[in-house]
């Protein structure tokens, strides 16, 4: 289903319009499929906000920094999706995060401690490898978890990292999902790297942490960085200092044979990376703007690249 096949068709109106879903099927992991054609991108991403909102940010930043013809797939499904599309050549870039190709599509294991620069590498060398697929530049954000406290509690106990959290947790509540408490790399493996022997703890539902935590019913929750509720609650996510949690810095990844069919592209593309408009707090801002305040993922995203002068 052809959504974008001209530059003179509206990638807003493409996006919205796009019901499609792609089915899984048929990769060996030999690579990504077939010659690309060029002059011509397919622009896909997953079905949540915020990869609705980098999907458009990045077919409109194409569209208007490109003489791509830019087809937008957009809202397809989860990551195994999204990889066989790519295998296939149904697809050619969208936004993954590191964690996600590492531990999920490449099925490595992570231990804590891990150096993030260390592993987005291993991560590019290994879809390189097995997938002839290429991760550009990290945007500059990581949506991953982050202990999270009220701002103004962990200033007043001074704490800024997790590690300052050790001396003040035996007087805190600690809360969480139930699968954090359950999982063999969740909350007693978290005890164990950084020495928490916290007062108490609850096990609550994800939606109902942040306002909880807001409300003074917990002191630390695992937030998520790119959460909207962190600014809107002044919530403060603690620098996770031993590297316990993966890192999920989003970059986007694209068909080595797309690249090489349009010499220039890698670079056009990663000057979204050096622009450093990327960061934890303005994905959350921008993700706030869709879920909080009922914007639409394309209006965001055009305003955000006119802000930072990314398009005109």
């Amino acid at each position: 289903m052809v959504l974008f096949t001209s530059k003179r068709t509206s990638v807003v109106a493409a996006l919205l319009a796009s019901t499609l879903a792609l089915a899984a099927c048929g990769s060996n992991g030999e690579g990504s499929g077939g010659e690309a054609e060029a002059g011509t991108i397919v622009v896909s991403g997953k079905e949540y906000t915020e990869q609705i909102i980098m999907t458009n940010l990045l077919a409109e930043y194409l569209d208007a920094n490109t003489d791509l013809d830019v087809e937008v797939k957009g809202a397809l499904g989860g990551v195994f999706v999204l990889q066989e599309a790519m295998l296939k050549g149904d697809i050619d870039a969208y936004v993954e995060y590191t964690g996600t190709g590492y531990l999920n599509v490449l099925d490595e294991e992570y231990e804590p401690g891990f150096d993030p620069d260390e592993l987005f590498e291993e991560t590019r060398e290994g879809y390189l490898d097995e997938f002839n697929i290429n991760w550009l530049q990290p945007l500059g954000f990581n949506n991953t978890y982050a202990l999270t406290m009220r701002t103004d509690q962990a200033e007043e106990l001074g704490i800024e990292t997790a590690s300052d959290l050790v001396d003040h947790a035996d007087d805190l509540l600690f809360g969480s999902d139930a699968e954090f408490f359950e999982r063999g790399d969740g909350y007693d493996a978290l005890l164990d790297a950084y020495g928490y022997d916290f007062k108490d703890t609850v096990t609550i539902d994800p939606d109902l942490m942040y306002s909880a935590l807001k409300d003074s019913e917990m002191d630390v929750i695992t937030g998520y960085t790119t959460d909207p509720r962190i600014p809107e609650y002044d919530l403060k996510p603690l620098v996770d200092d031993l590297n316990f949690f993966p890192p999920y810095h989003a970059a986007v990844i694209i068909r080595q044979e797309v690249l090489d069919a349009n010499p220039g592209l890698e670079d056009t593309i990663n000057e979204l990376s050096e622009s450093g408009v990327f960061t934890d707090e303005s994905v959350s801002e921008l993700n706030g703007r869709v879920s909080t305040d009922g914007e639409r993922e394309s209006d965001v995203a055009i305003e955000f690249l006119k802000e930072h002068d990314l398009i005109d």
